[in-house]
């Protein structure tokens, strides 16, 4: 049985992204509320993919923790965020919003591994901040001209890390995938229920409702 404590924490996403939302919706979780963090996203000098994925969750959740505790009705949520970054070797590549940045994404990624990398961030109604990454490798195919082009003109990818969308089009250019498949979509599903429900939050407690 629920505790009446853990009844009344609300979630809050610290994102607007509809893949995300999709993604917890999966697994039965609804945030309360989205309240999305807009941070310069910009790699500081010599970051690395990992470093930058950690700082940038945990920035999100400071920043959506910080209006969280403008309003009373949820000073004392749970707040989630996460970030994912795309990189082959230490390279990080975009989130392009224009063709030529994803063309020149496509074209490293092409006949080659990749890794993407997603940190995920909680900051718990007491402010304990609890933090996890996770790597998947990727390898695509070797991509043709007539490929890149098509799916240039689609616009799938714009916005996403490394310039594609792997729960879209995108996916039919995957060889080989090592990891959480959810974590490429932009949330490791396993390692964020496992870390709501380390912290108390009641992650089962819409499995009973039908489907």
């Amino acid at each position: 049985m629920l505790s009446r404590d853990q009844v009344d924490h609300p979630l809050i996403l610290a994102s607007g992204s509809p893949r995300r939302l999709s993604l917890l919706d999966q697994i039965g979780i609804e945030p309360d509320r989205l309240l999305p963090a807009n941070v310069d996203e910009t790699p500081q000098a010599k970051e690395t993919p990992r470093s930058l994925a950690r700082r940038l969750s945990r920035t999100k959740a400071e920043v959506s923790r910080r209006a969280a505790d403008r309003d009373p009705e949820t000073r004392d949520a749970y707040v989630l965020a996460a970030d994912t970054v795309v990189a082959v070797g230490r390279r990080i590549l975009p989130k392009p919003e224009l063709t030529d940045e994803a063309a020149a994404c496509l074209r490293l990624l092409s006949g080659r591994a990749h890794r993407v990398y997603t940190s995920i961030c909680l900051i718990t109604p007491k402010g304990k901040v609890r933090q996890k990454l996770v790597e998947t490798r990727v390898r695509f195919k070797r991509l043709s001209r007539e490929e890149m082009e098509t799916y240039l003109a689609s616009g799938e990818w714009q916005g996403k890390a490394g310039g594609y969308a792997i729960q879209g089009r995108a996916g039919a250019f995957v060889t080989k995938l090592v990891g959480s498949y959810s974590n490429v979509v932009g949330l490791p599903l396993n390692e964020t229920m496992t870390l709501l429900m380390g912290e108390g939050y009641p992650v089962y407690q819409n499995w009973m409702e039908p489907a």
